[in-house]
Order: C-alpha cells, then structure tokens, then sequence
C-alpha cells in the first residue's frame, strides 16, 4: 500500500462515497423532515422541536469529517503524484 497512485485511487472513492451519502442524507432530511422526525423521535427519544439541531449538527459534522478525512488527504495525494 505504498504506491501513491493505489491511496489516491482509495482516497478518491472514498470522497465520492462519502459525498453521496452526505447528499443523500441532507435529501432525506429536508425532503421527509415530516415523515423522518417522528420516527426518530419516537425512536430516540428527544423532543422534535430538538431533532432539527441535531441533523444540523450531524450534516455539519460528516460534512467536516468528509473533508479532513477524504477530500483532503485526495487533493494532498493528486498535487503529491
């Protein structure tokens, strides 16, 4: 696993997976946030007035963590090779 090009490969499909899952999410959450909230309300136990901070805070952070352990290790690898 030396080879720059086998971790940039690994790195790219990483963002991309990431990055489709992260639009997935945010779809999901403002497109059914009528059907999705009491469920996970029911499920968690948290108020709905609640669970809108909470996905805010969740899409904040994977969007975060997407890019310092994806995007960026990708674009360090691309500019390296």
């Amino acid at each position: 696993m030396n080879d720059i090009s086998l971790l940039t490969t690994f790195f790219g499909w990483c963002s991309v997976l990431n990055i489709i899952f992260l639009m997935f999410c945010t779809a999901m959450l403002t497109l059914f946030r009528g059907f999705v909230m009491p469920i996970h309300a029911r499920l968690s136990g948290v108020a709905e007035e609640n669970l809108e901070a909470i996905y805010f805070n969740f899409l904040a952070n994977y969007k975060l963590l997407t890019m310092l352990l994806s995007i960026v290790p990708y674009v360090a690898l691309k500019l390296m090779g």
